[in-house]
């Protein structure tokens, strides 16, 4: 609580700096929203392909003759829109991060913000690599297992909604499984635990990877295998980069 003082000069110094950060960070927010809403404005006549680019890993292991189905009458319509959306936001994910950067970076200290800028940059380039990782190499081949596990005399018909909402799941499961080296940094970073630490509970850390493959993945070995393997090495990946980070800042800390 601000202390009443004769003038109230530190209240009003103190109101203005809480309406300043109100505004910069509605400016923020709305230059956010306008960069999706054009991204997506963009994206809008390009909706049905889109979707037939992702249905791609799927199509191309169903019989020639094969379709998707829509099973309710706006279907086909709202799900390549709600597709252009969530790709807006893909696609405008970095303008988006550098406006929450922008304000935040005024409250970090100058080391603060010489260690989270590449944390930042990071986190988001191992999230898209995570969710190329999901389309290129985890769809085809979990689609291909799927599609030959059919019983003789079953067509396997999915329906377009429930096929996007599947793939926009992996897509974050896979982005977000592989922010791993990320936290192992931070983690480190804010001492909850050091390196060695980590690289002692290793096991633990691969039996938490399988039991979240197992969990967040479908029902197959394959789709698990291939989320779990990747976390463990993205793990090992982390404790190498934490190791580098720990020591130049314990080398800096004599100088500052």
């Amino acid at each position: 609580m601000t202390e009443r003082l004769p003038g109230g000069s530190p209240g009003a110094e103190s109101e203005q700096t809480l309406v300043s950060h109100l505004v910069e960070l509605r400016n923020r927010l709305l230059r956010s929203i306008i960069a999706v809403v054009l991204v997506f404005i963009g994206l809008f006549p390009f909706a049905n392909d889109l979707y037939a680019l992702l249905a791609q890993p799927l199509m191309a292991h169903l019989p020639q003759d094969t379709q998707m189905v829509a099973i309710d009458v706006v279907t086909p319509f709202l799900t390549p829109l709600k597709l252009a959306f969530f790709c807006a936001i893909f696609i405008a994910m970095p303008f988006l991060l550098y406006q929450a950067w922008a304000f935040v970076a005024p409250g970090l200290y100058k080391h603060e913000k010489r260690l989270a800028s590449p944390i930042l940059v990071s986190a988001v380039v191992l999230f898209y690599v995570g969710c190329a990782f999901a389309y290129f190499i985890v769809l085809p081949m979990v689609f291909g297992f799927l599609t030959a596990t059919v019983p003789e005399g079953v067509s396997m018909m999915t329906d377009i909604a429930r096929y996007l909402d599947f793939v926009l799941v992996m897509f974050l499961v896979f982005g977000l499984c592989f922010e791993v080296p990320v936290a192992t940094v931070i983690i480190a970073m804010l001492g909850i635990a050091t390196v060695e630490q980590m690289r002692e509970a290793r096991r633990y850390v691969i039996v938490g990877a399988f039991v979240i493959a197992a969990v967040v993945t479908p029902p197959d070995a394959l789709s698990q295998i291939m989320l779990a393997v990747p976390m463990c090495i993205l793990f090992e990946i982390g404790l190498v980069a934490a190791r580098i980070v720990v020591k130049r800042r314990a080398s800096e800390a004599p100088s500052s």
